[in-house]
């Protein structure tokens, strides 16, 4: 082994901390119909709302806000303001993408025991900040690290997790008191569930699917793809398993409580 690779290897997690965390990341789904009225305790709400808060924020701002909604009352509020949504929604698709939409699921707003708003403030560092001087929506993709953070460690926990995001995002600030101000980045449907799909739904119900993982790789300009590169070979590989893992799996039952 020469040096550089023995100190690549020093950094490295071991095998099972590796797998863990592949298999949080393959097997997190939206979850919108299989909640439990399970509470969530505060220990583990505590531990995944903490694993947000460490995400990556360009400039180090953490413009996060995360705000915990239990209240029966305020989710009906956010449901009303999401079933208005969803109804415009309906309309903008056509034929039979219209029926479809109609039919599916999405969202588990009062069904779930805890919903999280995940929010970013812009103005929190404020007017110049490092790393967004001239890519101006750095502070909400940094945001949406501190989304994928939780729903990741959410996961691990044995929790299920649903983004809703078919609102008029003003009725959703009215809905939670939310300030001009600040910009709702995710409503997260959070709660203990029966099972996790093996599948996502929507890949499940043949509404859109899971695109080829070597269309989507280009080499030094955009455009250029090349079938020839091992990576390529090897990406194809990695997709074709992890696919037919997904195709043997069947529902998995949900850990945790």
């Amino acid at each position: 082994m020469n040096t550089q690779q023995a100190s690549q290897d020093i950094h490295a997690f071991t095998a099972e901390a590796q797998a863990a965390i592949y298999q949080a990341i393959f097997s997190r789904r939206d979850v919108r119909g299989q909640f439990l009225p399970t509470a969530v305790p505060d220990e583990v709400l505590s531990r995944i709302i903490t694993a947000a808060h460490y995400a990556p924020s360009v400039g180090f701002m953490q413009p996060w806000n995360f705000l915990v909604v239990r209240s029966d009352e305020i989710k009906r509020k956010v449901h009303a303001a999401f079933a208005e949504a969803h109804a415009e929604a309906a309309e903008m698709f056509e034929g039979d993408k219209r029926a479809t939409y109609k039919t599916l699921k999405l969202e588990g707003i009062v069904e779930s025991p805890v919903g999280i708003c995940i929010t970013c403030d812009r103005e929190r560092a404020g007017p110049v900040v490092v790393g967004r001087t001239h890519m101006k929506t750095m502070d909400l993709y940094s945001s949406v690290c501190a989304v994928q953070n939780l729903w990741l460690a959410a996961r691990a926990e044995g929790l299920g997790v649903g983004w809703v995001s078919i609102f008029n995002q003003p009725a959703l600030q009215a809905a939670l008191g939310i300030p001009k101000g600040i910009t709702p980045i995710a409503y997260l449907c959070v709660g203990y569930v029966s099972h996790f799909f093996a599948k996502p739904e929507l890949e499940a119900a043949g509404w859109l699917p899971r695109l080829p993982i070597e269309d989507l790789v280009y080499f030094d300009q955009w455009g250029n793809s090349d079938d020839q590169q091992p990576l390529v070979r090897q990406l194809v590989r990695d997709q074709a398993a992890m696919q037919a893992a997904a195709n043997a799996s069947p529902l998995q039952p949900a850990t945790g409580q």
